[in-house]
C-alpha cells in the first residue's frame, strides 16, 4: 500500500475539510451568538423602543437591536479577556496541544529532517571513533528513515519538485530503497 492510498486518503481528506471549517468557526459562531442572544432578549426589552420613533433617521427598534448586539459582543470579549489575563487557562491548553502534537514528540518534517541529517553527518565525521556518538547517529538515521515513510515527507518532496523545480531532490541520508519509495509516493501526491 502506498502512502497516498486507501483509508489514509479518506482520513486525510476528511481532516482537511474539518480544518477548513474550523478556520471560519470563530467568526461564524460570534455571529450566531450575537444574533441568537439579541433575538432572545428582544421580546423582553422591545417595549422600551417604539418603532415609530427615530433617532438620526434610524428607527429606535434598530438602535435597540444594535445595542443588544453590541452588549453581547462586549460580554463575550470581556469573558475572553478574563480567560486570557486572569485565568490563564490557555497555558495549560497549549501544553496539552504540544503533548498531542506528533511533530513535537516523535515526527520530524522534511526540511528539519534534512538539517538534522546534515548535523548528524557532521557529528559522525567529527567523532568516528566514539561508539556512543556513532550509536546516537545510527538512531537518528533510523528515525529519519522512518519519518521519510510518512505522508508529509511525500507532500514535501512533491512540493519541492513543483516549486523549486528540482528533478531529483537528493536526500543523502536515506537508503536507496527509502528514496525510491518517497519518490513514487511524491509522484502520486495530490497537492492542494
Amino acid at each position: 500500500m502506498t502512502l497516498a492510498s486507501g483509508p489514509l486518503v479518506l482520513k486525510k481528506t476528511f481532516m482537511r475539510q474539518y480544518w477548513r471549517i474550523q478556520q471560519s468557526q470563530t467568526l461564524i459562531s460570534m455571529g450566531f451568538w450575537i444574533t441568537t442572544l439579541t433575538l432572545l432578549m428582544w421580546p423582553y426589552v422591545s417595549w422600551r423602543f417604539e418603532s415609530d420613533t427615530e433617532m438620526l433617521a434610524v428607527p429606535m427598534t434598530y438602535w435597540g437591536l444594535g445595542a443588544i448586539a453590541f452588549s453581547v459582543l462586549a460580554v463575550v470579549l470581556i469573558i475572553g479577556w478574563t480567560y486570557d489575563v486572569f485565568l490563564g487557562l490557555w497555558r495549560e491548553h497549549l501544553t496539552v496541544v504540544q503533548e498531542r502534537n506528533p511533530f513535537t514528540t516523535y515526527k520530524v518534517n522534511a526540511p528539519f529532517g534534512m538539517l538534522l541529517a546534515q548535523t548528524n553527518t557532521i557529528l559522525r565525521k567529527l567523532s568516528e571513533e566514539d561508539e556512543d556518538i556513532n550509536r546516537h547517529c545510527d538512531f537518528v538515521d533510523r528515525w529519519l528513515e522512518w519519518n521519510s515513510e510518512q505522508e508529509i515527507w511525500a507532500r514535501t518532496m512533491s512540493s519541492w519538485k513543483e516549486i523549486v523545480g528540482e528533478e531529483d531532490p537528493y536526500l543523502f541520508h536515506l537508503s536507496e530503497e527509502s528514496r525510491d519509495k518517497l519518490e513514487s509516493a511524491a509522484k502520486e501526491m495530490q497537492d492542494f
